[in-house]
Protein backbone atom coordinates (compact mmCIF):
# COMPACT_ATOMS: atom_id res chain seq x y z
CA UNK A 1 0.00 0.00 0.00
CA UNK A 2 0.95 3.55 -0.79
CA UNK A 3 1.89 5.95 2.57
CA UNK A 4 -0.10 9.10 2.58
CA UNK A 5 1.46 12.55 2.66
CA UNK A 6 -1.10 15.02 3.96
CA UNK A 7 -0.86 18.30 2.14
CA UNK A 8 -1.94 21.08 4.67
CA UNK A 9 -1.68 24.03 2.34
CA UNK A 10 -5.25 24.59 2.37
CA UNK A 11 -5.53 24.92 6.32
CA UNK A 12 -3.08 28.13 5.85
CA UNK A 13 -5.73 29.06 2.91
CA UNK A 14 -7.98 29.56 5.12
CA UNK A 15 -5.94 31.43 7.88
CA UNK A 16 -4.67 33.92 5.08
CA UNK A 17 -8.35 34.68 4.04
CA UNK A 18 -8.63 36.84 7.19
CA UNK A 19 -4.80 37.13 7.63
CA UNK A 20 -4.77 35.75 11.11
CA UNK A 21 -3.06 33.31 12.65
CA UNK A 22 -5.55 30.58 13.00
CA UNK A 23 -6.16 27.94 11.55
CA UNK A 24 -2.53 26.53 12.25
CA UNK A 25 -1.16 24.47 9.27
CA UNK A 26 1.47 22.78 12.24
CA UNK A 27 -1.23 22.23 14.46
CA UNK A 28 -3.25 20.09 11.54
CA UNK A 29 -0.05 18.65 10.77
CA UNK A 30 0.50 17.52 13.92
CA UNK A 31 -3.55 16.07 14.04
CA UNK A 32 -2.31 14.42 10.76
CA UNK A 33 0.55 12.37 12.06
CA UNK A 34 -1.46 11.46 15.11
CA UNK A 35 -4.04 10.05 13.08
CA UNK A 36 -1.51 7.83 10.81
CA UNK A 37 -0.21 10.26 8.27
CA UNK A 38 3.42 8.82 7.12
CA UNK A 39 4.42 12.67 6.16
CA UNK A 40 3.59 16.18 5.98
CA UNK A 41 3.41 18.04 2.69
CA UNK A 42 3.64 22.13 1.85
CA UNK A 43 4.02 23.63 -0.99
CA UNK A 44 5.83 27.24 -0.53
CA UNK A 45 4.37 29.20 -3.43
CA UNK A 46 6.82 32.49 -4.72
CA UNK A 47 4.10 34.74 -3.87
CA UNK A 48 3.46 33.03 -0.39
CA UNK A 49 -0.74 32.97 -0.81
CA UNK A 50 -0.48 30.44 2.03
CA UNK A 51 1.95 28.48 3.06
CA UNK A 52 4.73 31.10 4.36
CA UNK A 53 8.21 31.17 5.93
CA UNK A 54 7.22 31.03 9.25
CA UNK A 55 5.06 27.49 8.70
CA UNK A 56 8.34 26.32 6.78
CA UNK A 57 10.06 27.13 9.74
CA UNK A 58 7.36 25.58 12.20
CA UNK A 59 6.68 22.41 10.14
CA UNK A 60 10.25 21.65 10.05
CA UNK A 61 10.82 21.43 14.22
CA UNK A 62 7.30 20.17 14.46
CA UNK A 63 6.95 17.09 11.81
CA UNK A 64 7.96 13.71 13.03
CA UNK A 65 8.19 11.88 10.10
CA UNK A 66 8.41 13.23 6.25
CA UNK A 67 8.23 16.82 5.76
CA UNK A 68 8.43 17.21 2.12
CA UNK A 69 8.89 21.11 0.87
CA UNK A 70 7.07 21.62 -2.39
CA UNK A 71 8.47 24.34 -4.11
CA UNK A 72 9.51 26.11 -7.44
CA UNK A 73 12.87 27.27 -9.13
CA UNK A 74 12.90 30.59 -7.55
CA UNK A 75 15.76 31.86 -6.07
CA UNK A 76 14.14 32.54 -2.94
CA UNK A 77 12.43 29.50 -2.34
CA UNK A 78 15.65 27.63 -3.77
CA UNK A 79 17.36 29.55 -1.09
CA UNK A 80 14.39 28.91 1.97
CA UNK A 81 14.76 24.94 1.06
CA UNK A 82 18.62 25.44 1.57
CA UNK A 83 18.03 26.78 4.84
CA UNK A 84 15.11 24.42 6.19
CA UNK A 85 16.30 21.26 4.92
CA UNK A 86 13.30 19.26 4.74
CA UNK A 87 13.05 15.36 4.25
CA UNK A 88 12.39 15.81 0.85
CA UNK A 89 11.94 18.53 -1.61
CA UNK A 90 9.61 18.35 -4.43
CA UNK A 91 9.98 20.36 -7.14
CA UNK A 92 6.57 21.43 -9.32
CA UNK A 93 5.78 24.09 -11.74
CA UNK A 94 4.49 27.29 -10.91
CA UNK A 95 2.09 30.14 -12.43
CA UNK A 96 1.19 33.10 -10.55
CA UNK A 97 -1.92 33.14 -11.86
CA UNK A 98 -3.13 29.60 -11.50
CA UNK A 99 -5.41 28.73 -8.67
CA UNK A 100 -3.54 25.24 -8.39
CA UNK A 101 -0.95 23.33 -9.99
CA UNK A 102 -1.73 22.87 -13.74
CA UNK A 103 0.57 19.73 -14.61
CA UNK A 104 3.75 18.42 -15.20
CA UNK A 105 7.22 19.70 -14.90
CA UNK A 106 8.96 20.51 -17.96
CA UNK A 107 11.96 18.50 -17.04
CA UNK A 108 13.63 18.82 -20.55
CA UNK A 109 13.24 22.93 -21.31
CA UNK A 110 14.36 23.15 -17.79
CA UNK A 111 17.33 20.57 -17.56
CA UNK A 112 20.63 22.73 -16.96
CA UNK A 113 18.70 24.98 -14.03
CA UNK A 114 16.88 21.91 -12.65
CA UNK A 115 20.37 19.39 -12.34
CA UNK A 116 22.45 22.59 -10.96
CA UNK A 117 19.65 22.79 -8.32
CA UNK A 118 19.17 19.37 -7.72
CA UNK A 119 22.54 19.42 -7.08
CA UNK A 120 22.35 21.88 -4.41
CA UNK A 121 19.79 20.39 -2.86
CA UNK A 122 21.34 16.71 -2.60
CA UNK A 123 24.73 18.26 -1.39
CA UNK A 124 22.47 18.94 1.56
CA UNK A 125 21.22 15.81 1.85
CA UNK A 126 17.59 16.07 0.87
CA UNK A 127 16.04 13.73 -1.66
CA UNK A 128 14.47 15.45 -4.53
CA UNK A 129 11.46 14.55 -6.29
CA UNK A 130 10.18 16.44 -9.44
CA UNK A 131 6.57 16.20 -10.55
CA UNK A 132 5.94 15.22 -13.64
CA UNK A 133 3.86 13.77 -16.19
CA UNK A 134 3.80 9.97 -16.76
CA UNK A 135 5.54 10.34 -20.09
CA UNK A 136 8.48 8.42 -20.66
CA UNK A 137 11.14 11.21 -22.44
CA UNK A 138 10.32 13.39 -19.11
CA UNK A 139 11.16 10.31 -16.61
CA UNK A 140 14.70 9.71 -18.36
CA UNK A 141 15.56 13.72 -18.02
CA UNK A 142 14.53 13.28 -14.48
CA UNK A 143 17.09 10.51 -13.72
CA UNK A 144 19.54 12.20 -16.24
CA UNK A 145 19.32 15.52 -13.94
CA UNK A 146 20.03 13.47 -10.77
CA UNK A 147 16.70 13.28 -9.04
CA UNK A 148 15.63 10.26 -6.41
CA UNK A 149 11.93 10.30 -6.94
CA UNK A 150 9.58 11.62 -9.79
CA UNK A 151 5.97 12.41 -8.25
CA UNK A 152 3.42 11.54 -11.57
CA UNK A 153 1.07 14.13 -11.97
CA UNK A 154 -2.14 12.32 -11.58
CA UNK A 155 -4.49 15.54 -12.80
CA UNK A 156 -5.79 13.74 -16.03
CA UNK A 157 -6.62 10.35 -14.12
CA UNK A 158 -8.65 12.31 -11.61
CA UNK A 159 -10.67 14.20 -14.13
CA UNK A 160 -10.76 11.28 -16.40
CA UNK A 161 -14.88 11.69 -17.80
CA UNK A 162 -15.61 7.96 -17.91
CA UNK A 163 -14.50 4.71 -17.14
CA UNK A 164 -12.59 4.31 -20.73
CA UNK A 165 -10.99 7.56 -19.76
CA UNK A 166 -9.66 6.61 -16.57
CA UNK A 167 -8.62 3.27 -17.86
CA UNK A 168 -5.94 5.19 -20.19
CA UNK A 169 -4.69 7.70 -18.04
CA UNK A 170 -4.17 4.67 -15.60
CA UNK A 171 -2.23 2.90 -18.18
CA UNK A 172 0.10 6.06 -18.58
CA UNK A 173 0.44 6.11 -14.56
CA UNK A 174 1.41 1.91 -14.14
CA UNK A 175 3.68 2.29 -17.47
CA UNK A 176 5.52 5.76 -16.23
CA UNK A 177 6.22 4.20 -12.83
CA UNK A 178 7.21 0.76 -14.25
CA UNK A 179 9.95 2.62 -16.30
CA UNK A 180 10.70 5.19 -13.90
CA UNK A 181 11.69 2.27 -11.31
CA UNK A 182 13.33 0.36 -13.87
CA UNK A 183 15.70 3.53 -13.86
CA UNK A 184 16.00 3.26 -10.39
CA UNK A 185 13.58 6.04 -9.69
CA UNK A 186 11.58 5.69 -6.88
CA UNK A 187 7.92 6.99 -7.63
CA UNK A 188 5.01 9.45 -5.64
CA UNK A 189 2.28 10.43 -7.58
CA UNK A 190 -0.41 13.27 -6.44
CA UNK A 191 -2.84 16.05 -7.57
CA UNK A 192 -6.82 15.80 -7.53
CA UNK A 193 -6.65 12.47 -5.68
CA UNK A 194 -9.79 11.71 -3.86
CA UNK A 195 -11.39 9.38 -1.22
CA UNK A 196 -13.26 7.68 -4.91
CA UNK A 197 -10.28 7.65 -6.95
CA UNK A 198 -7.17 7.28 -4.78
CA UNK A 199 -7.09 3.13 -4.00
CA UNK A 200 -6.48 2.41 -8.01
CA UNK A 201 -3.29 4.83 -7.81
CA UNK A 202 -2.03 3.28 -4.38
CA UNK A 203 -2.93 -0.26 -6.24
CA UNK A 204 0.20 0.61 -8.38
CA UNK A 205 3.32 -1.26 -7.08
CA UNK A 206 5.75 1.11 -7.65
CA UNK A 207 3.81 3.89 -5.78
CA UNK A 208 5.68 4.83 -2.33
CA UNK A 209 3.87 7.72 -1.24
CA UNK A 210 0.78 9.49 -2.25
CA UNK A 211 0.49 13.54 -2.04
CA UNK A 212 -2.92 14.40 -0.88
CA UNK A 213 -4.21 17.73 0.23
CA UNK A 214 -7.65 19.40 -0.82
CA UNK A 215 -10.08 16.39 -0.45
CA UNK A 216 -8.92 15.73 2.92
CA UNK A 217 -9.06 19.66 3.94
CA UNK A 218 -12.23 19.67 2.85
CA UNK A 219 -13.52 16.84 4.74
CA UNK A 220 -12.06 17.67 7.52
CA UNK A 221 -13.97 21.41 7.84
CA UNK A 222 -16.90 18.83 8.31
CA UNK A 223 -15.41 16.34 10.25
CA UNK A 224 -12.45 17.28 11.87
CA UNK A 225 -8.25 16.34 10.39
CA UNK A 226 -8.25 13.27 12.70
CA UNK A 227 -11.09 11.78 11.39
CA UNK A 228 -10.23 12.85 7.63
CA UNK A 229 -7.53 11.20 7.41
CA UNK A 230 -8.43 8.15 8.76
CA UNK A 231 -10.74 7.98 6.29
CA UNK A 232 -8.11 8.57 3.86
CA UNK A 233 -5.82 6.43 4.61
CA UNK A 234 -9.07 3.47 4.66
CA UNK A 235 -9.82 4.53 1.11
CA UNK A 236 -6.24 4.04 -0.19
CA UNK A 237 -5.96 0.60 1.56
Amino acid sequence: MAKLCVNIDHVATVRQARRDVVPDPVEAAKAAELAGADGITAHLREDRRHINDEDVDNLKKAVKKKFNLEMSLSPGVVKKALEVVPDEATIVPEKRQELTTEGGLDVIANFKRLKAVIKKLKAKKIDVSLFIEADAKQIKASFDAGADFIEIHTGSYANAKNAAAVEKELKKIRDGAKYASSLGLKVNAGHGLTYQNAGKISAIKEIEDLNIGHNIVARAVISGMATAVREMIKAIK
